[in-house]
């Protein structure tokens, strides 16, 4: 078992408990609210699973130290020369302000001092310091994913990556250090404010050559280096500690000619480290007499402007040093943007004047001096050009008339690259992705500004799009698939990169941009004169609003997508299949109403309402709406399956909404299963399951909707995982989990519920992964998994914004029920509260929460309480409990009935055992409660073995103890190894 997560201000109240204090002296010592300290309190009982603050204080010692957050910092490889009033000063400032920028011309030494100070300051954020490096960063709109990148935070479903930095530090004590913001000041300033708002124990040190001009922005103007005292100088001293890094050694006769060298290169650190660098081949009195001759506006005003033409000066001064293919080399590899490989150089620079084969020896000059960075990795030696020397080379390659020919190379090295990303094979993908991932999007912001390279920029956003995808960045991908159809030279390219951006859009729970981007895919093919195909995308359009109507934040009128639906019928041909359903009185989804009560499904429900679509709302999914990708599946076929959820929906959501019956909705969505059978599309076919599933689920048919459930899986998992097979499998996977557990295979729902949890594309959505495998879990009696994956569960909830869904609540309900199984009311209450605010009203009276406390009360022994949680007929909670909780509801009324001595007891267990024959957990329940009724020890006892074969171990032991005597010893035994108590 993992060691719980356990937050620094938790740590801090866990420390305190160790001392035996109050919650009130904790409260002083930590200067919060009693309030607060009662909550941390509460959660830490809830992460550590001890029962109570005695436990707790027992637990402390292991947590001490408490284990802050090591800097994310980058290790300096030489060291740090002077600055001892400007590192006292900026500490200051960052103590006393949330955000400062540290502002200087490039080269000054802005990044070393911000690294320095961040550095001393480690110890005062609970929560760490971390540095995000924004020179690979062109785009003003991916701030938010380099500092997500830099914080290993990735995109949760149903928010982009800005909401989901600020979500993960929305209650952290952490400093970030931002380097290198000048180029993209647009996108900082705005991602900055927002972050300070959002985030209030967060501070941000900037480094950048201008202010943000922000205004709550504090500015920290970083000078040159200390020249006054002559040979005591921070400059001189920085000099002679660089050149004894290149071996040597210097006579003190020297000193006075070292300061007047100084002294001209203004205090600037970079043009300082730049001579020392040059001192082996060319001598102290070589670099006197170039800085003669080539550096004259080095004795420039004091003011900023003057200190960068002082940078610009010695690099144009390091830069005439060099031989002319030396030259060439430089400006042609500042088109890089992240480290690159002599090969990569080789290849993108080799033509004349440069000689191929003479490139790598050229990068090893420009390395000796510091013209170029080397970075050992695992993969070989790479180069890179800091950030100044970068823009200075892109400057020299305007000036040299080369900046469209390097550029164009640069493209077609990109499109290579990205062409090698398609293939995934390997472990070190991942690797590759990330080692030219900026310099992909830096080529395709270029490309897609030149007419010319129009189709190249298409195939590169294409190419990024798909391994972004791949890479988790389902935001990024989306926004490469819009960009590829915006650059595509044919509407028919455009219409196949809507419909790929339409199903990463359903990744990420977007059913808004779903609907929107199948509308578009639609015109695209109306333009192409694609009659057949802007059907489908119509069909496609309303049949997510229908199917994934819980993840819109507004949801199309029902007049708008019957529109669609008539129109996708027309243009499809579809009218020719025969008559379609009745559907004049269907009325659309709102945002009360869930689209389907399968288990994935994530909206609230109002009264009236009846939860009975099957239609796959899953909130762990979200891809397209499962018609096959880009290509899709025949027209006909997307009709039918449109016309299914449509109906299947209809009839769940409001009894008697169409003429149509219960069987007629079945033979509506078999015949969408048969149309994309034939037509060769299993994601399709997948989709036309998901409502067969609905309408038998309607039906009282959990084994006909669990196998419905069962073949989605089949047919998905041999797929590529493209973005709509992603999606379907996530909610085929969900759904067959749920179905499972309503048909009473426990290991089947248990081993779809933990593959869905451990899917890579929900790692920041643990809650909606997770909410499967706790309910699967606490059915089979594994209280200790329940309560190590609530944590889990929790967190992710209260990141993702406290959403509601009917996944959520019966997760959050089955913890409850494990706390009270263990005898922990506190914790139970608390966790009937998060049901309150994550499922609903009405489906936890009536449905799911039945059930669990009724399980509770027979724990307790209190039959009779729990026979009035169970009241109600079947029929008339059957909208609750049909889907998957109707053989749970009637085989635990029947066996409450028996325990508390109801009259009807037998007429109920022989009617329940009709409804549940096939389900072995439901079937032993009600095998228990007639021998319960008829006192007959040695069946009572095959119940226990029957609910132990079944993976139900709790009910198991259960059987023991109501068989008394030396078996209820044996059940009290276990009972207490899995730290359940009766």
């Amino acid at each position: 078992m993992s060691t719980p997560v356990i937050s620094s201000r938790e740590a801090d109240v866990l420390a305190l408990l160790g001392e035996h204090l109050s919650n009130a002296e904790i409260a002083a010592r930590l200067f919060i609210s009693v309030r607060t300290v009662e909550s941390h309190v509460s959660s830490l009982l809830r992460k550590l699973a001890v029962p109570d603050r005695r436990a707790l204080s027992r637990r402390a010692a292991e947590f001490a130290p408490v284990q802050m957050a090591t800097p994310v910092l980058p290790a300096p490889l030489t060291a740090f020369v002077g600055r001892v009033r400007e590192r006292g000063e900026l500490a200051e400032a960052v103590k006393k302000h949330r955000q400062v920028t540290a502002v200087g011309p490039g080269g000054v030494g802005k990044t070393r001092l911000a690294l320095a100070v961040a550095a001393e300051l480690a110890g005062e954020f609970a929560d760490g310091v971390w540095f995000v490096d924004l020179a690979p960063v062109t785009d003003p709109g991916r701030v938010g994913a380099a500092v997500a990148a830099a914080l290993g935070v990735g995109e949760q479903p149903g928010r982009g990556i800005d909401d989901s930095v600020f979500a993960v530090l929305a209650d952290r004590q952490a400093l970030l250090v931002w380097d290198n913001c000048e180029q993209i000041r647009d996108g900082v300033a705005p991602f900055l404010e927002r972050l300070l708002a959002a985030c209030p124990g967060v501070r941000v040190l900037v480094t950048s050559r201008a202010r943000l001009m922000v205004p709550f922005e504090r500015v920290f103007p970083v000078p040159p280096l200390s020249r006054a005292g002559g040979g005591d100088s921070e400059a001189v001293e920085l000099f002679l500690e660089r050149s004894a890094a290149v071996g040597l050694s210097w006579d003190p006769s020297v000193r006075d000619t070292v300061v007047a060298l100084c002294e001209r290169l203004d205090g600037m650190a970079l043009a300082i480290e730049l001579a020392a660098a040059r001192c082996p081949t060319l001598g102290l009195d070589g670099l006197v007499a170039g800085l003669s001759d080539q550096l004259r506006i080095l004795a420039g005003g004091p003011r900023a402007a003057d200190r960068h033409r002082s940078v610009r000066a010695v690099l144009d001064w390091s830069h005439d040093l060099l031989e002319p293919a030396d030259r060439a080399l430089l400006r042609r590899v500042s088109v890089f943007v992240v480290p690159f490989t002599a090969e990569a150089a080789a290849e993108l620079a080799g033509f004349a004047p440069l000689d191929p084969g003479a490139v790598s020896d050229g990068l090893g000059r420009l390395a000796e001096q510091s013209l170029l960075t080397v970075v050992p990795s695992a993969s070989g030696t790479r180069y890179r050009a800091l950030e100044t020397i970068r823009q200075y080379g892109a400057e020299r390659l305007d000036e040299a008339g080369e900046s469209e020919a390097v550029r164009s190379r640069h493209v077609q090295w990109c499109l290579d690259r990205a062409a090698g990303l398609l293939d995934t094979r390997g472990a070190d993908w991942r690797a590759r992705f990330d080692a030219v991932a900026e310099d992909l999007r830096a080529a395709l912001a270029w490309a897609a500004e030149q007419p010319r390279l129009r189709a190249d920029a298409h195939r590169l956003a294409l190419s990024l799009a798909e391994s972004a995808f791949t890479r988790n960045l389902p935001g990024e991908s989306q926004q490469r698939y819009e960009q590829a159809a915006a650059l595509a030279g044919a509407d028919a390219d455009a219409g196949e990169s809507l419909r790929l951006a339409a199903a990463v859009a359903g990744c990420r729970r977007l059913g808004d941009d779903m609907y929107r981007l199948h509308r578009a895919a639609a015109e695209a093919a109306r333009r192409a004169g694609d009659l057949a195909g802007a059907g489908h995308d119509l069909a496609a359009a309303a049949t997510v609003a229908y199917r994934f109507s819980s993840e819109f934040t507004r949801i199309p009128a029902v007049e708008e997508t019957m529109a669609l639906l008539e129109e996708a019928r027309k243009l499809s041909g579809a009218d020719g299949l025969g008559p379609g359903p009745d559907l004049g009185d269907v009325r659309a989804p709102d945002p009360g109403r869930a689209s389907g009560s399968d288990p994935g499904s994530d909206s609230a429900a109002s009264p009236g309402d009846v939860p009975a679509s099957a239609s796959g709302s899953d909130p762990a999914s979200g891809s397209g709406p499962g018609l096959g990708g880009a290509a899709g599946p025949s027209p006909s076929a997307a009709v039918a399956l449109a016309e299914a959820a449509v109906l299947a929906d209809a009839f769940g959501a409001v009894q008697g909404a169409t003429d149509n019956t219960v069987e007629e909705t079945i033979a509506l969505a078999e015949r969408a299963v048969a149309l994309a059978h034939r037509a060769g599309d299993p994601v399709a076919e997948s989709a036309a399951l998901d409502a067969l599933s609905g309408a038998r689920s309607w039906a009282g048919d959990s084994f006909g909707a669990a196998d419905a459930a069962r073949r989605r899986i089949d047919l998905l998992t041999p797929l590529p995982p493209t973005p709509a097979r992603t999606h379907e499998l996530l909610d085929a996977l969900a759904m067959a989990s749920g179905t499972a557990l309503g048909a009473g295979g426990l290991a089947e729902a248990r081993r779809w519920g933990r593959e869905l949890a451990g899917h890579p594309l929900l790692a920041e959505a643990g809650h909606h992964a997770t909410s499967w495998l706790l309910v699967a879990d606490a059915f089979a009696g594994r209280g200790g998994e329940v309560l190590t994956g609530s944590g889990r569960f929790l967190d992710a909830w209260e990141r993702g914004g406290r959403q509601q869904s009917f996944s959520l609540g019966p997760a959050a309900a089955s913890v409850a029920m494990v706390h009270g199984l263990r005898g922990d009311r506190s914790a139970r209450a608390e966790w009937l509260g998060i049901v309150d605010r994550a499922g609903t009203a009405e489906e936890y009276r009536h449905g799911y929460g039945a059930i669990l406390d009724a399980m509770v009360l027979l724990h307790d022994g209190d039959a009779a309480e729990a026979l009035d949680r169970l009241a109600p007929e079947p029929e008339q909670v059957w909208k609750w409990v049909t889907w998957i909780w109707l053989h749970w509801y009637v085989a635990l009324r029947a066996e409450a009935s028996v325990l508390a001595g109801h009259p009807a007891a037998r007429a109920r267990t022989a009617a329940a055992r009709s409804l549940v024959a096939g389900n072995p957990v439901a079937t032993a329940h009600v095998d228990r409660a007639d021998a319960l009724l008829d006192g007959d020890l040695p069946r009572l006892l095959a119940t226990a073995k029957a609910f132990e074969a079944a993976g139900s171990r709790y009910q198991a032991a259960r059987s023991l103890l109501l068989a008394g005597d030396e078996h209820a010893a044996a059940g009290t035994t276990a009972l207490a190894e899995w730290g359940l108590v009766r």
